[in-house]
């Protein structure tokens, strides 16, 4: 395809994350500050026609794969509706959701129904006192039920994603990697990033992901490299010997994966991100209608798009060579 979307260092994006909310029905403490967000008005916030126009612009241009986030995406009214218009996109391949679980027993159905494809689910603690404490106020219960149903339906993969913190559930790690062995659940360890804000909870809570091999290890489990999953992301697959699931690494901090990143993102509030990490920002809205200056907006955001972020320098309090972003994930989309 000669007009995909190539950036200066070779890298093909053919997969598009999609931020369809800032607000969520959780607070994590890797995610929002205590206090909260001030959430954006409901007029700075896509609409569905909108986030589709962009998508039937990209998706001649190589984008197949699309992931729907926020925010948690749940929280957005009519969510099967958007699946449901994204899906009948020519072109459009994968279709998968980023969501908390609160609200994923009572969606699940409809969203396989209208193109839904597989879910990953956030999920940084099987305690439910940890949980709690870590999503301030959530309960795990209802994560569990909505995994439970996403098995009903026939969501497949199903992933889960635990970001990995020290002193907080680096002791769970045995308890994540028992369920791989039982069930089909790929369980993706994710390194503590610091999105938004570089603070010493970050700094003292941050933890390498060698904890996991060394978990195996200590515990005298054998495992070896696996074919990941069918998916986008850039975990380093593992499975253990005789499991029926998987688990995996991203190591986003430690080990970057820049050299392979195939991914764009678009904000709620209609801001194209070529780069999680960096502050540059450029906004689609103002181009609805206008197909062509879509498709030009996104070439510029590649066009600028750097070679690597520099995340392990916040580590040492080191200069960078760009103004990391001031936004939350949660503002974002991750």
């Amino acid at each position: 395809m000669e007009n995909r979307l190539i950036d200066r260092y070779g890298r093909v994006h053919d997969y598009l994350r999609i931020s369809v909310t800032d607000r969520c029905n959780l607070r994590c403490v890797y995610c929002m500050p205590e206090e909260g967000m001030q959430f954006e008005p409901g007029h700075r916030i896509m609409s569905y026609e909108e986030i589709v126009e962009v998508v039937a612009t990209l998706a001649p241009l190589g984008v197949k794969r699309l992931r729907l986030t926020g925010g948690e995406p749940l929280v957005r009214k009519e969510l099967d509706r958007l699946v449901a218009m994204l899906s009948a996109i020519p072109g459009i391949e994968d279709i998968a959701l980023s969501t908390n679980g609160i609200y994923l027993a009572a969606f699940a159905e409809r969203l396989k129904k209208a193109g839904i494809t597989r879910v990953n689910v956030s999920l940084d603690s099987l305690d439910s006192d940890r949980y709690a404490a870590v999503t301030r106020g959530g309960d795990v219960r209802k994560v569990l039920a909505g995994l439970q149903e996403s098995r009903r339906v026939g969501f497949d993969p199903i992933k889960l994603n635990v970001v990995l913190m020290k002193g907080t559930n680096d002791d769970e790690v045995e308890r994540f990697l028992r369920m791989t062995q039982e069930e089909s659940i790929h369980v993706r360890f994710i390194e503590y990033m610091p999105i938004g804000f570089e603070s010493p909870s970050w700094k003292t809570g941050y933890l390498p992901l060698e904890h996991v091999l060394d978990t195996c290890r200590r515990k005298g489990w054998s495992f070896a490299p696996c074919r990941d999953v069918y998916g986008n992301g850039p975990a380093n697959s593992y499975r253990l010997n005789g499991a029926v699931g998987t688990f995996g690494l991203i190591h986003p901090v430690s080990e970057h994966f820049c050299g392979s990143c195939n991914r764009l993102r678009l904000t709620a509030d209609g801001n194209i991100k070529s780069c999680l990490y960096w502050s540059d920002e450029y906004n689609v809205r103002k181009h609805a209608g206008d197909p062509a200056a879509i498709e030009a907006l996104f070439r510029r955001a590649l066009a600028a798009k750097p070679e690597t972020h520099e995340m392990a320098a916040a580590l040492d309090g080191a200069s960078r060579s760009r103004t990391p972003t001031a936004r939350r994930m949660s503002q974002i989309g991750g």
